[in-house]
């Protein structure tokens, strides 16, 4: 049965006036198992009107108060961990051995950082400038922020950006990345239960609708991961009304080896750094510039490897990785990242 997922905004599902819904597709089998709206500039609107209403009281709670919500955010991604890999495996293709010992640990780990990172904010004493009046520094959350998240670590990729925000006292809508917005749901149902209504959104949606949202005049940071193409957009977007930008692009990772290097031990951490989740990351090491008498050697041992390397379904125990995300259009070997809208 395909599913209809809704988009998540202050505090509950909602539909609005979306009257287009892409195709959610399992990469391992082929098959449609979910559809998710195609949001508008009016659920942008909605999502972005509601993470500024909840900011005023977010703000004002205490550093101790947002650390206690995210500790509790992390004790039930840890209660629901299955859920939450076996949704991202679905969704993602990725083996649900390797998602659970690799993603769910450190996901956790740096949510419980921010929490305690929330308690930590320092103000500075600027000298005294001026005669009766004493300067210094103030730390402050920002306000609404907008994210974008991209394909290939949709899980994590969305903690990475909410977890900071919301320790600092700001409120987020985040968008993520068309193909893979299931746990990106789920999480915010999960935070819902914790965090008071319109703290986090979630809409879903195409790069028009990720347009609307760096582009919308309320935010006062964008955050996005993707390709180069898209942090230029949103820089030129975010420069009209001087959003902070935090930008997170796409890049291609060389590996240098040297004649002296041991070559059966530099092959095999090529391969992992190279074939880890299916080679989508911006760091995976995508080139190799080796001196001149090692090369031909290295050149076999890395064939071997990739020879080596198992790729199976996400139920084999010991899949070195699984099918890619989605089909990428000709050219696209540059966005390791993912589609960033």
């Amino acid at each position: 049965m395909v599913q209809e997922l809704q988009n998540y905004v202050g505090g509950q599902w909602t539909d609005l006036s979306f009257d287009k819904r892409a195709e959610l597709v399992d990469p391992s089998s082929g098959q449609v198992f979910a559809t998710a709206p195609v949001s508008s500039p009016t659920e942008v609107d909605a999502a972005v009107a509601s993470a500024a209403a909840a900011f005023g009281g977010w703000r004002d709670t205490t550093p101790a108060e947002r650390s206690l919500a995210l500790l509790r955010i992390a004790d039930a991604i840890e209660a629901r961990a299955d859920e939450l890999v076996k949704a991202e495996s679905e969704n993602t293709g990725k083996p649900l051995a390797l998602t659970a010992s690799e993603e769910i640990p450190p996901m956790v780990d740096q949510i419980r950082f921010f929490a305690g990172a929330a308690r930590m904010l320092e103000g500075r004493s600027a000298g005294e400038y001026m005669s009766g009046f004493t300067s210094m520094i103030r730390r402050e959350p920002v306000g609404v922020c907008a994210a974008v998240t991209p394909w290939n670590y949709p899980m994590m990729m969305a903690v990475w950006k909410w977890a900071p925000a919301i320790a600092a006292g700001n409120t987020m809508v985040l968008k993520p990345s068309d193909t893979t917005p299931v746990t990106t749901l789920l999480l915010a149902e999960l935070m819902g239960g914790i965090l008071p209504p319109g703290v986090f959104n979630v809409v879903c949606g195409d790069r028009d609708t990720g347009r609307a949202l760096v582009s919308h005049p309320v935010p006062r940071m964008v955050s996005i991961t993707g390709s180069v193409r898209a942090g230029m957009e949103v820089a030129a977007a975010a420069a009209g009304d001087l959003k902070r930008v935090h930008l997170e692009l796409g890049g291609k990772a060389p590996v240098i080896v040297f004649d002296d290097a041991d070559v059966a031990k530099t092959a095999e951490a090529i391969a992992a750094a190279g074939y880890f989740n299916a080679g989508q990351d911006c760091t995976a090491a995508s080139r190799v510039l080796a001196g001149p008498r090692i090369h031909n050697d290295l050149a076999e041992a890395l064939a071997e490897q990739a020879r080596g390397q198992t790729v199976a379904g996400p139920d084999v125990a010991d899949a070195d990785f699984g099918p890619l995300n989605n089909p990428a259009p000709a050219g696209a070997g540059v966005r390791l990242p993912g589609p960033a809208a």
